[in-house]
């Protein structure tokens, strides 16, 4: 049968489901990156600490850790599985290419984080309770803990972008997926950057230090931290550009604002700024301050870097054979993975999809619209908001244009072609791009639908005179209103 198992995705309408996960993934990247790179700095001190008897240090690992248990754990712990949820109703074939491919690695993640819940809970709660080496180790454990869920994850996520060998498309398995140029290019950076992160949030707890000479010595030393991993950083940068596949060049030669680059290196500066601020003034720095600066490479540096590295995938949403709008393009003979596009070639999303509703099956003047607002959810809601507002709202592509047979060509020619880089190749069928044009005509004007029903129904009645006059036909009102 030509049926492909396309599952119902998630539509926020609002901003879109692609906000909706971008938002909970940036925010959850604040807090994980904080924890690794605390687990590493905890690891330090504790042996500093204990090597030049200063109680003091480990005193700050334990107001630092139980802030952490909050920021980072308890916070943390309710984004991660947020990004689960969300990720999953609004891109269930994502998850699935991932767990298929990488379900063992992500259940090895899942073990090192076990460990490392466990090991800040021991650093904070047996400072000073347990001998030196005992307390070491527990560190050094939580310290290597830490790295290895930020490995487990990054090396997923760069399968993401594309398998680590080209050999995997025909002979699969976990280690050619997973080992890339791109997944050290990114480790590299996230492995700098996540110290950058650690010493911001640490300058909130500092701050709170009642010993000036202690606060002065330690609000350096974060302040060096935070500037020699922020330039190491950005030095990555153009290796990690290095390793990106053709098709995400070409997404960010097009697709990128001209000004990103001289955004970032902006955002590397005001970083350095803050930091040489902690580093001359260290008394000055209060939890006001660091909080703003938290919140300012959150929003001004995290979210911009995660927002472009997922859209120079596109138009993949994992292993360069998975559309963002979940239909399989390629065949993977190491996965035994096949390619649906012949599928929707010859029958449509219509017919070819399991999910689709009955009663839109077959296409006529009356339904048109509705089928397709359901292709547009379907083939084009994971990129793109069908309201005005959210991420890339897909009526502002068309400049308010209305003429139902213009949108129609250029949906053929863009869309069903694949000579849009940057977008799926979506393979519809004429009446499938007649009625998604209808549905992209009526976002700018909503009398367009009764006008492509009268026409339609007109039309009709030139072919059979004998048919009798029919224009009460016309789309539901319920959705006619919802357009105005």
């Amino acid at each position: 049968m030509d049926l492909i198992g396309l599952y119902p995705t998630w539509y926020e309408p609002g901003i879109g489901s692609g906000w909706v996960i971008g938002l909970i993934a940036t925010i959850h990247v604040l807090f994980s990156h904080t924890a690794v790179g605390a687990a590493m700095l905890f690891t330090y001190l504790a042996y500093i600490g204990y090597r030049d008897d200063r109680p003091e240090l480990l005193d700050f690992i334990k107001k630092y850790g139980l802030f952490l248990l909050v920021f980072s754990y308890i916070l943390g712990s309710i984004t991660g599985p947020g990004i689960w949820y969300s990720t999953t109703v609004g891109s269930p074939r994502g998850i699935s290419a991932l767990i298929h491919n990488f379900v063992w690695k992500w259940a090895t993640e899942w073990v090192f984080f076990v460990i490392e819940v466990v090991g800040v809970y021991m650093m904070v709660y047996l400072v000073g309770k347990v001998d030196k080496g005992t307390y070491l180790r527990i560190a050094i454990t939580f310290g290597l803990a830490s790295f290895a869920t930020m490995l487990a994850i990054v090396g997923i996520l760069s399968f993401m972008m594309e398998p680590g060998r080209p050999e995997w498309f025909t002979h699969g398995g976990y280690l050619l997926g997973f080992y890339g140029d791109n997944t050290f290019a990114q480790l590299g950076i996230r492995f700098a950057f996540m110290f950058t992160i650690t010493a911001v949030v640490g300058g909130i707890v500092v701050a709170g230090l009642k010993d000036p000479v202690f606060k002065t010595w330690l609000a350096r030393r974060l302040a060096i931290l935070g500037i020699v991993s922020a330039v190491v950083g950005m030095a990555f940068y153009p290796w990690y550009l290095s390793t990106l596949p053709a098709q995400a060049q070409i997404v960010m030669e097009n697709r990128i604002p001209g000004y990103f680059n001289s955004a970032i290196l902006t955002v590397l500066i005001a970083t350095v700024v803050y930091f040489l601020f902690t580093l001359i003034k260290p008394r000055m720095l209060t939890a006001g301050i660091a909080g703003f600066a938290t919140l300012a490479i959150l929003i001004l540096g995290l979210f911009p870097g995660e927002t472009i590295r997922e859209s120079a995938r596109k138009p993949f949403v994992a292993g360069e054979y998975l559309y963002s709008n979940q239909v399989i393009a390629k065949d993977v003979p190491g996965m035994t993975v096949k390619s649906e596009l012949p599928t929707l070639d010859k029958v449509g999303f219509t017919h070819a999809s399991v999910f689709w509703p009955e009663e839109l099956r077959t296409i006529t003047p009356q339904n048109a619209v509705e089928v397709g607002r359901t292709l547009a959810i379907t083939a084009c809601s994971n990129c793109h908001s069908l309201s005005p507002t959210g991420i890339r709202p897909i009526a502002g592509y068309f400049g308010g244009n209305t003429d139902v047979s213009k949108i129609k060509t250029y949906l053929i020619g863009a869309l069903s072609t694949g000579n849009t880089a940057y977008m799926p190749r979506i393979p519809l069928k004429d009446a499938e791009a007649e009625a998604l044009a209808v549905y992209l005509a009526s976002l700018a004007d909503p009398t367009v639908v009764a006008r492509f029903v009268d026409e339609k129904t007109r039309a009709a009645q030139q072919k059979d005179s004998s048919a009798p006059l029919n224009t009460s036909s016309a789309a539901p009102a319920s959705l006619i209103a919802a357009q105005e």
